[in-house]
């Protein structure tokens, strides 16, 4: 039975609340957002068994996002572990050389997000490659860091990731829409993230001789040739919809790019061992998501959305500013640009495209948003990055604002292009 009841905007605000002090308490995010999602309910005036029933609602609002994203994981695994996105990483590195070792692995770091791999994975596959660039050229562990985080940033509003599908799916939009939708701001962010690079290059630790790193040998690795097949094949299959009409789903497009990758590189025989890795990577996300959805089912049920809307419109601002501040601020609430996506998406999407904001536009704009404050230190991104270049906590607390003034370009680029100018 479908409840009726609306849950008060201060009840889902406190349910927010409460479920991010409990993540910063070290609670497991999906018990978390369960926690918070049940005392929000429960506050908001809804009964205990209406606020289960919104609670189950929004999980299984997740659904469709959940299947999808555990299936790229065969395409994520393939990648990882045959050695194809190391390969991606080195081969960028060095054909930029070393006068620009600080932009190759901004880049090396965005391609390997926009072919499919998680941002932190990414970070971590480039990081061997950075530390040695930082012993040889003299640069700074918070330099070359900051120039993967960037790069990764950019590179993930252009991909085919979790959170790329959890907006996709939200504002009913082709996720090739999604990922092109990314394009104009990833070339600003890009630009952002070498200069600031460039900026600390003498600032911060540097890397001491004989530091122990991740193995950075390219013994076996495959060709970078090889290594794009899965994800080229993935993404013009994704194409065929906007192009031609031709729908295929992204639960179909991205295992094929894994299995055609694996056919190409010769070895399946490690398929099962590649799509198990992919698979535990993914499964986490999910778990992660259906915790969001929760929550997201307390406050797309709540006053909350309208009252943030009435705010807006009280202070005289544009309906489509509340897509990036959206996504900033779920990102922020929960570390992380998937779940940041998920709720947001979720929770405004039919706000937005009432408000008149084109549904293209509010998914690149969330996305965007979701980006600026997803590395705060509640989530596994700050300490798997901090950790991929060996650096101490207070230095990598002093990293953030960087980071947000990065993602901050990428919300202003999409806002202006879709908001300010009505692209989509």
């Amino acid at each position: 039975m479908e409840p009726t009841v609306t849950v008060t905007a201060i009840g889902a605000l406190l349910g927010l609340v409460l479920a991010i002090a409990l993540i910063f308490k070290k609670i497991p995010p999906f018990y978390a957002l369960l926690a918070g999602a049940l005392i929000g309910g429960l506050i908001g005036g809804a009964s205990l068994t209406d606020t289960v029933v919104l609670m189950t609602n929004g999980a299984k609002g997740m659904a469709t996002s959940i299947l999808r994203i555990l299936s790229a994981g065969i395409l994520a695994g393939v990648l990882i572990k045959s050695g194809a996105a190391a390969s991606i990483a080195y081969a960028i590195t060095k054909k930029l050389g070393a006068k620009r070792a600080l932009l190759a692995l901004a880049l090396a770091t965005m391609i390997l997000t926009m072919v499919g791999v998680f941002i932190d994975i990414a970070v971590i596959t480039v990081s061997a490659i950075a530390i040695e660039i930082a012993k040889t050229s003299g640069y700074s562990r918070s330099s070359v860091l900051i120039a993967m985080i960037g790069g990764g940033k950019a590179g993930n509003i252009m991909s085919p990731n979790p959170n790329a599908i959890a907006v996709s799916d939200a504002f009913g939009v082709p996720l090739t829409n999604v990922m092109l939708a990314g394009t104009v701001s990833a070339i600003f962010g890009i630009i952002v993230t070498y200069f600031i690079a460039t900026k600390l290059s003498g600032k911060g630790s540097m890397i001491a001789e004989g530091e122990i790193v991740e193995d950075n040998s390219q013994t076996g690795l495959p060709s970078f040739g090889k290594s794009l097949v899965g994800p080229i094949v993935a993404i013009v299959i994704l194409a065929l919809r906007p192009l031609f009409g031709i729908t295929v789903d992204p639960m179909i497009a991205l295992p094929v790019g894994g299995i055609v990758e694996i056919i190409v590189l010769g070895k399946s025989k490690h398929f099962v061992e590649y799509i198990e890795y992919g698979l535990g990577k993914m499964i986490n996300v999910a778990i992660i998501l259906l915790g969001t959805g929760l929550i997201a089912g307390i406050i797309t049920n709540s006053t909350l959305g309208s009252v943030l809307i009435g705010a807006i419109e009280y202070l005289g601002l544009p309906p489509f500013l509340l897509a990036p501040l959206a996504g900033i601020l779920m990102s922020a609430a929960t570390a992380s640009t998937t779940s940041g996506c998920a709720v947001a998406g979720s929770v405004f999407a039919t706000s937005l495209i009432d408000a008149g904001v084109s549904p293209i536009g509010g998914s690149a704009m969330v996305h965007a948003g979701a980006t600026v404050l997803d590395h705060l230190p509640h989530g596994s991104f700050f300490h798997a990055t901090g950790g991929s270049v060996n650096m101490e906590f207070k230095e990598r607390l002093k990293l953030i604002p960087f980071e947000s003034a990065i993602g901050l370009v990428l919300a202003a680029a999409s806002t202006i292009v879709f908001g300010v100018i009505g692209l989509g």
